[in-house]
C-alpha cells in the first residue's frame, strides 16, 4: 500500500468538534498543495461553527461573518459534515481508528469553573456559559429557566463573556430585536425586571481581561447609565507600575475609559450597569425558599507574588450586596472525549503541542492530535485557535513524512459514511445545514431581524421534512 496522503491512498482525517477550531485545522490541511486529504468534521449538535453560532454575542453580528470563510472549507469536494454524531455515544474512539490514519479533537471547554463559595448552588445562581447557550438557542439549554423577575442580578468574573452576559441582561427590548437572539430568550428578556447589574472583578482595571471595544460599548448602550466607583479604578502603586512597564497603548485606553465612567453622574436611565473592582465574592445566601437573595463581597488589595504578578489579598473589610440572579465566569474548562487522554488539573486533552500523550508513558500516540482550547486551555478569542490549529497540523504532517501514523482498515469515505447512517440515522449533513441556514435568514427576514433560530433537533428535523 502506498504512503497515505496520496491520489491512490488519500490521508483519511476525522476532526472532532466543528467550530472555528476545527475549521481552521481542516483548512490548514487543504492548503497542502502535495497532500491528497479526505477529512470528516464531526459535531455533537446538528449545526457546525461552534462558539460562533452558540457561544459568540447575538448582538455581535460582525464577528459571527467568520462563517463565510468555514462555508468555504465545508463545501469544499473533499470535506464532509456530519452533525448531531456523538464521538462517545453513536461512535467510539476506537472505531474511528478503523476509518482514519490521523484524529483530531477540538471540542473546546464546555463547562464553567466553580467558584467554590457556600450558597454557590442555590436556586438563581448559574454558569454564565448556561446564559449564554441558553440566549444563543443551543438545542441542550433552551429549556433552562432563569428567574428574570429578580431586580438586582451579578455576573462574577471580568471578561469578554461576563461583560456580553451583562449586556445582554442589559439590552432594550429594541435592542435585542437588532440580534439574532432565540425568539424564547427574547420573549422573557422582553419582560425581565433585573435592573441593576454588578460586575465583579477581583482584581483591579489594568487585570480586567475584557477587550477596550467591549467595555466602550456598555456605555452606548440605550437605557444603561454605567456607574464606577471612581475609587476602585484609581490605581494603586502597584498597577500604576505595572502598567507603566507595559507600556502599551490599548491597556493605558482601558483604563482612561474605566475612569472616564468613574468621573459620569447618572442620568436617571431606567437601568444600572454597575462595575465593581478588587471585590471577590465569598457567600451566596439565600431566602426561606433557597433562591439566592444577597452576596458577601470580601474587599481586596493587591500583592505582588515572588514572580512579579499581582495577586488579589483579602483586606478583611466586607460587605453584601442584595442579588437576586448571579451568573459565574470565572473561567471555563473542557470536557473529557471518552477514550482520549485527559488532564483533570487543567481540563485539557493531555498533549503536546497538539500530539495527543499516553498518560502511562508520556509518549505520542499513533495518529491522534488535538487543537485549541481542549488543547491549551481556554485564552484568547476566536481568531487565536488559527495558530494554534496550524501547530497541531505541522505535527501531523511531520508525523505523516516519517510513516507514523494509524493503519486504518476501511479507510474509504463510503464505509464511514454507512457507519454513521446505521448508527444515527438522524445525522445532518452540511447540505442539511444549508436548508437551515436558508430558512433560518428567511424567518429572519419575515421579522425583520437578522435570522431567527431553530432551536431544537425535532424542530430542525420537522424544517427539513424528516419528523
Amino acid at each position: 500500500m502506498t504512503q497515505p496522503g496520496t491520489a491512490g491512498n488519500p490521508l483519511r482525517v476525522a476532526i472532532i468538534g466543528a467550530g472555528p477550531t476545527g475549521f481552521y485545522t481542516a483548512e490548514h490541511l487543504l492548503k497542502q498543495t502535495n497532500l491528497s486529504v479526505e477529512i470528516d468534521l464531526f459535531d455533537r449538535v446538528p449545526t457546525p461553527f461552534g462558539l460562533v453560532r452558540a457561544g459568540v454575542a447575538p448582538d455581535h453580528l460582525k464577528i459571527k461573518t467568520v462563517t463565510a470563510v468555514f462555508d468555504k472549507t465545508a463545501t469544499h469536494p473533499h470535506v464532509r459534515f456530519y452533525g448531531n454524531v456523538e464521538i462517545g455515544k453513536h461512535l467510539t474512539v476506537d472505531e474511528l481508528k478503523m476509518h482514519y490514519h490521523q484524529i483530531v479533537y477540538t471540542t473546546g471547554a464546555q463547562t464553567d469553573r466553580r467558584m467554590d463559595i457556600p450558597g454557590e448552588d442555590l436556586a438563581g445562581s448559574h454558569p454564565a456559559t448556561d446564559f449564554v447557550a441558553w440566549y444563543n438557542g443551543h438545542p441542550d439549554y433552551r429549556d433552562l429557566q432563569f428567574d428574570l423577575s429578580q431586580e438586582a442580578a451579578a455576573v462574577v468574573g471580568i471578561g469578554n463573556v461576563a461583560i456580553d452576559v451583562a449586556r445582554i441582561l442589559c439590552r432594550t427590548p429594541d435592542e435585542l430585536l437588532k440580534s439574532d437572539i432565540a425568539d424564547y430568550a427574547l420573549e422573557a428578556l422582553r419582560h425581565s425586571r433585573v435592573r441593576t447589574v454588578y460586575v465583579l472583578g477581583r482584581r483591579g482595571p489594568v487585570q480586567a481581561a475584557f477587550s477596550n471595544p467591549e467595555i466602550k460599548e456598555v456605555g452606548e448602550m440605550a437605557d444603561v447609565d454605567v456607574i464606577v466607583p471612581p475609587a476602585e479604578v484609581t490605581l494603586d502603586p502597584l498597577s500604576q507600575a505595572e502598567l507603566d512597564r507595559n507600556n502599551d497603548r490599548t491597556l493605558f485606553r482601558k483604563v482612561e475609559i474605566l475612569q472616564e465612567y468613574g468621573r459620569h453622574e447618572p442620568t436617571g436611565k431606567s437601568r444600572r450597569l454597575i462595575f465593581r473592582f478588587l471585590v471577590s465574592p465569598t457567600a451566596l445566601e439565600g431566602d426561606e425558599t433557597g433562591h439566592v437573595k444577597t452576596m458577601r463581597l470580601a474587599h481586596n488589595k493587591l500583592v505582588a507574588t515572588d514572580t512579579g504578578t499581582l495577586r488579589p489579598k483579602a483586606t478583611g473589610e466586607t460587605e453584601e450586596i442584595p442579588v437576586g440572579l448571579v451568573f459565574r465566569s470565572v473561567g471555563y474548562r473542557g470536557v473529557p472525549v471518552p477514550g482520549v487522554p485527559f488532564k483533570e488539573s487543567w481540563g485539557v486533552i493531555l498533549n503536546q503541542k497538539g500530539r495527543v500523550l499516553n498518560p502511562e508513558t508520556q509518549q505520542p500516540q499513533v495518529g491522534e492530535y488535538t487543537a485549541g482550547w481542549i488543547k491549551r486551555g481556554p485564552n484568547g478569542v476566536i481568531g487565536t485557535n488559527k495558530p494554534d490549529a496550524v501547530e497541531t497540523v505541522m505535527c501531523m504532517l511531520e508525523d505523516l513524512a516519517h510513516g507514523q501514523t494509524l493503519t486504518p482498515a476501511r479507510p474509504d469515505v463510503a464505509a464511514l459514511a454507512d457507519l454513521v447512517e446505521a448508527r444515527q440515522p438522524d445525522y445532518f449533513s452540511y447540505v442539511d445545514w444549508q436548508r437551515l441556514n436558508e430558512m433560518e435568514l428567511r424567518r429572519g427576514q419575515e421579522q425583520g431581524r437578522p435570522r431567527v433560530k431553530f432551536t431544537s433537533v425535532a424542530e430542525m428535523l420537522a424544517a427539513l421534512g424528516r419528523a
